[in-house]
C-alpha cells in the first residue's frame, strides 16, 4: 500500500535530531512522496535544504502562514516572490483568527496577495483556515474560474461547510489524525458529502498524531492509521483509499510526478 503525505513540516526543529531515519521510517510504511509546506522567510532556506537532501521524494511549497503575518507582511510576500526553485505549491497559506485578531486586516491582505500569487504562477494552493471560513470563502469567490486548484488543509468541519468548500472547482480536503479521534465527527461527515475523489492525506507533522499515537510527535509513517479509519468510514478497502487518494494528489500537484 503506497500514499503521500501531503503536508509535513518535517524541516521544523522536532525533527533535527533523526530526520534521516523519520524520512525511512516513511519509505518503510509505503510514503512514496512528501510535500513541505513553508511558513515563513526562514522556512524559505529549510524547506529547500529537506528537499534538496532527499530529491525526488520531498517537494517543498512557499508561503507566508496566517499566524506569521505582522506588519511588514508585504514585504515578506515580495521577498518570497522573488526566490527561484521548482516548488509545487503556494502554502501554507490562509487565515487563522482563533487565538487572536490582532492582525486580521493583515492576515486578510496577505491571503488575497498570496491567492493572486497562485492565479499568477499557475501553481495550487494549500489552505490553513481556522475560525474564519466565512471570510476565506469571501476573498475565494473573487478568483472564482482563475484558481489552480489546491487543498483545503486540515479539514475538520461539518457537511454544510465541506460542500461550501467543495464548491470551487479543483480543490480537495486535507484529511489527517483528527479522523482517528474518538470525538471526532470526520467519519460521518466525509463519506455524507464529500467524495474519495475530493481527498488527501497529510499529517501536518509533527502536530495531531492519529490514535494509537495520539500527543506523540506526528510523522509520516502514522499515515496508515489514517488510512485504515478512511476505508472504514467509506466502506471500502485500504487499498482503495491509498490509491484513489494518490491519483487525487498526482491530479492537483502535477509538478511532483
Amino acid at each position: 500500500m503506497n500514499y503521500i503525505d501531503t503536508h509535513t513540516h518535517i524541516d521544523g526543529e522536532e525533527f533535527k535530531d533523526d530526520l534521516d531515519m523519520v524520512v525511512q521510517r516513511a519509505k518503510e510504511s509505503g510514503a512514496t512522496k512528501l510535500f513541505v509546506p513553508g511558513i515563513n522567510l526562514g522556512s524559505v532556506d529549510t524547506v529547500r535544504a529537506v528537499c534538496d537532501k532527499y530529491p525526488g521524494y520531498c517537494y517543498g511549497m512557499i508561503g507566508l502562514h496566517p499566524e506569521d503575518v505582522k506588519a511588514d507582511y508585504k514585504e515578506v510576500i515580495e521577498k518570497m516572490r522573488s526566490v527561484s526553485y521548482p516548488y509545487i505549491a503556494i502554502g501554507e497559506v490562509g487565515l487563522d483568527f482563533y487565538w487572536s485578531r490582532e492582525y486580521e486586516k493583515e492576515q486578510l491582505a496577505a491571503f488575497e496577495m498570496q491567492v493572486e500569487w497562485s492565479v499568477e504562477s499557475g501553481l495550487p494552493l494549500m489552505i490553513h483556515c481556522r475560525k474564519a471560513q466565512n471570510e476565506m470563502v469571501r476573498i475565494m469567490r473573487r478568483y472564482e474560474g482563475r484558481l489552480h486548484g489546491g487543498v483545503f488543509h486540515c479539514f475538520t468541519g461539518n457537511e454544510h461547510e465541506a460542500e461550501e468548500l467543495l464548491a470551487f472547482e479543483g480543490f480537495v480536503l486535507g484529511i489527517g489524525g483528527v479522523l482517528t479521534f474518538k470525538k471526532s465527527n470526520l467519519p460521518q461527515t466525509l463519506p455524507a458529502v464529500v467524495p474519495l475523489s475530493r481527498v488527501v492525506l497529510e499529517t501536518d507533522s509533527p502536530y495531531m498524531a492519529p490514535v494509537p499515537h495520539r500527543g506523540e510527535r506526528n510523522e509520516s509513517s502514522m499515515i496508515p492509521h489514517i488510512i485504515e479509519k478512511m476505508a472504514e468510514a467509506y466502506g471500502v478497502t485500504a487499498d482503495e483509499v491509498a490509491d484513489i487518494t494518490t491519483d487525487n494528489v498526482r491530479r492537483i500537484f502535477p509538478l511532483a510526478f
